[in-house]
């Protein structure tokens, strides 16, 4: 699991650190940054899977660009970046800090890759004792009293070390932590279901694409039991998501070969009156709805799952039932997430006990650098707090103007 992301002279930060729990809520303005976290976590996920930095950042004719490409990665003036995340190890007491230093110019380079060990002794003191030092040239791994190196490593120029690691020959230990930072990143998906790209076929997938373009062949490809168990629960949740009653939801092979998907579902809007429909008929709202749920339903257990701007589509009514799914499934398989939300009926249906876990995303007023904030450390939270509900807090602009008084 991800339990930090740090940011350093990425896109429109300075600094930031972004803490992460099982829920974890980002608010925050147009334009305070936002977007600019989750295309972090996107970077990640692609050098995990052993994409070349620049067209992780660049795109290529698989990949999208990520937002500003190369240009925009670095905070202006500056022309290198470094992400770090911390990495829950298996062991209670070990976690990892990843970290990896980009330069954008003159060229695209990894300037820096680093995974230190950290042991916990007890809950307030933090002690180092192991250190594993990753570049594009070599591979060093130093214990206490021993050192390992494996040198003139070719053709790796450009593309991160934990998608290459397993073909060297490191000792089981460090071979083992290093994968686990590697399995944390690739099982990172950011949700951005596009609905259009929803309604056509799908050919037979295993991995939910981050559109949700390929459902119905998700769906579909499960095996049978599994299959049952996952639409049955797709079935029971989304009943109560429009106003006619949705009685089943399913995907399944069509045409001659079988390779390919559609998305259906078995709606009664008249008593005893069963209409079936595809994706081509159903309502943006009910498939970004699905999209979700087929996702916390179908990731491997201990996935990140980020989801922008969550609340698109979404009916004010509709908040509390996407509430009590995200915590109830995301519990059972232990899939944490970090959605971004703008809706006040969302951050209320959340309620008091999702404020230790709200981050706010807001600009600096001088230098327009983003910055990031726990709600509850802002000076007048509490006062806050005791004349607002979460939503009055973003529909009112209470957060902002506390946050410009703190400057």
């Amino acid at each position: 699991m991800l339990k930090q992301l740090i940011l350093e002279n990425w896109k429109s930060f300075r600094y930031a650190e972004l803490p992460l729990d099982q829920l974890t809520v980002l608010i925050g303005t147009n334009a305070s940054g936002k977007s600019n976290v989750v295309e972090a976590f996107e970077f990640l996920q692609r050098i995990a899977r052993g994409e070349n930095i620049e067209a992780a950042l660049a795109g290529n004719k698989t990949l999208t660009s990520i937002r500003g490409g190369v240009e925009w990665a670095a905070l202006k003036p500056e022309t290198e970046f470094t992400l770090k995340a911390l990495v829950e190890g298996n062991d209670e007491n070990t976690d990892y800090l990843y970290s990896i230093t980009v330069q954008t110019k003159p060229i695209v380079q990894i300037l820096e890759e680093t995974i230190i060990t950290q042991i916990y002794q007890d809950k307030n003191h933090e002690i180092t004792t192991q250190k594993s030092i990753i570049s594009d040239s070599s591979i060093s791994v130093k214990y206490p009293h021993k050192k390992r190196s494996i040198s003139n490593i070719k053709g790796i120029q450009g593309e991160s070390m934990l998608s290459k690691i397993s073909k060297f020959e490191l000792n089981d230990k460090t071979f083992e932590d290093i994968n686990l930072i590697t399995d944390v990143f690739d099982n990172i998906l950011v949700l951005n279901p596009i609905t259009f790209e929803m309604r056509g076929y799908s050919p037979l997938s295993d991995n939910l694409e981050r559109n949700a373009s390929n459902i119905a062949g998700v769906l579909a490809a499960l095996d049978g039991e599994q299959k049952t168990e996952v639409e049955s629960t797709l079935s029971a949740y989304i009943k109560d998501f429009p106003e006619g009653d949705i009685k089943k939801v399913f995907a399944e092979p069509v045409g001659r070969l079988k390779t390919d998907a559609m998305l259906y579902c078995e709606e009664e809007w008249k008593p005893g009156e069963i209409i079936l429909i595809d994706a081509k008929t159903m309502s943006d709202g009910t498939l970004r709805f699905i999209a979700i749920l087929t996702a916390l339903l179908t990731r491997p257990e201990g996935s990140q799952l980020v989801i922008e701007e969550i609340d698109n589509g979404l009916h004010p009514s509709r908040a509390e039932l996407l509430v009590r799914i995200l915590r109830e499934i995301g519990s059972k398989r232990k899939i944490d997430i970090l959605l971004t939300t703008h809706n006040p009926a969302l951050l209320d249906a959340l309620g008091p006990e999702i404020v230790p876990f709200v981050v706010v995303a807001h600009r600096d007023s001088e230098t327009g650098e983003s910055k990031l904030t726990l709600l509850e450390d802002i000076d007048n939270f509490s006062k806050l707090f005791a004349s607002y509900s979460l939503g009055d807090m973003t529909t009112k602009g209470a957060i902002e103007r506390s946050l410009s008084r703190n400057e």
